[in-house]
């Protein structure tokens, strides 16, 4: 509704202020990749929700498109107007978003998150995460407070 009546714009600062997390700590982010997207298509979203529901599969541009109901070359044509991104990247930022709350909220060991997450390995995962956020996957688990596994 507010979409409708205000713009996408508002709406999405809407969405972005009414985002709560339970139980965080102050050093841990609050923010979404999904909102970061900004998406109003319908089916760019189903075929973003569809792949932070399967994080741990392969996620192709086949895979996502064949949830949106596209062609994959209208697939990647659409994403990258409704998000200035590819797919790829967008599948990366959900990927580090789920690992940084692994990371942040449990005493798994980081190889377990790197997988539950979909990356290749630990070693993946970390290159993204100095990518992204400049920092270790280790270091962000070390700052959150959680306690490392023995």
């Amino acid at each position: 509704m507010i979409e409708r009546d205000l713009g996408p714009d508002r709406a999405r600062a809407v969405a972005k202020g009414m985002v709560m997390y339970h139980r965080r700590s102050g050093g841990q982010s609050q923010h979404s990749a999904m909102l970061d997207l900004g998406v109003s298509e319908d089916r760019i979203q189903r075929a973003l929700t569809n792949a932070r529901q399967n994080l741990r599969e392969g996620l192709s541009i086949e895979d996502l498109a064949r949830a949106a109901c596209l062609s994959p070359r209208q697939f990647t044509r659409l994403f990258r107007s409704q998000t200035g991104t590819t797919p790829a990247k967008a599948v990366e930022a959900l990927r580090i978003e789920a690992a940084k709350l692994m990371l942040e909220q449990s005493r798994l060991p980081i190889e377990a998150v790197a997988q539950e997450s979909g990356f290749a390995n630990r070693e993946r995962m970390r290159q993204a995460f100095i990518r992204v956020h400049g920092e270790v996957p280790r270091a962000i688990r070390n700052e959150s407070g959680t306690l490392a596994v023995l």
